[in-house]
């Protein structure tokens, strides 16, 4: 991703599929599809769509390198959704005035914004962790079979 915005200059958004889009921001890619690690350009981000309005299945996960012209823009976005400045409502506007492309994420991730997600992650991260990932896997088959 990082790369890609060093390469192009093009801002880059990272995205990956999901079932539920009424809970999070999704990209609107005039139907491209994209495959892990493949950018295309954006025409718009709607925060939170309803299922039927919804541009695509392509959620925004929250990690983002955007061009400084951002800045900007989000001291003049107006609160939106939730009464809060939305980052959404700044690259929107960000797209009317540069390319801005949205990033296909490669690898696993969690929806750490649920208490579920969080734990799936956290184990995740124990199993593989560098020094601790045996000692913990071991103790998570132990626990898991009390």
């Amino acid at each position: 991703m990082i790369s890609r915005f060093d390469e192009t200059g093009a801002s880059q958004i990272m995205v990956e599929p999901v079932e539920d889009v009424t809970a999070y921001g999704v990209v609107d890619c005039k139907g491209e599809s994209l495959k892990p690690s493949e950018s295309v350009p954006m025409v718009g981000v709607v925060e939170k769509p309803k299922a039927d309005v919804a541009p695509s299945n392509l959620a925004v996960v929250g990690r983002y390198v955007l061009s400084a012209d951002i800045w900007p823009l989000l001291a003049k976005t107006p609160p939106g959704a939730g009464d809060e400045i939305q980052l959404t409502d700044a690259i929107d506007m960000l797209i009317e005035k540069e390319t801005v492309e949205a990033y296909h994420m490669k690898g696993k991730s969690h929806d750490c914004g649920n208490k579920l997600g969080y734990m799936q992650a956290f184990v995740e991260y124990g199993i593989r962790h560098k020094t601790l990932g045996d000692d913990f896997k071991a103790w998570l088959e132990t626990a898991v079979a009390k």
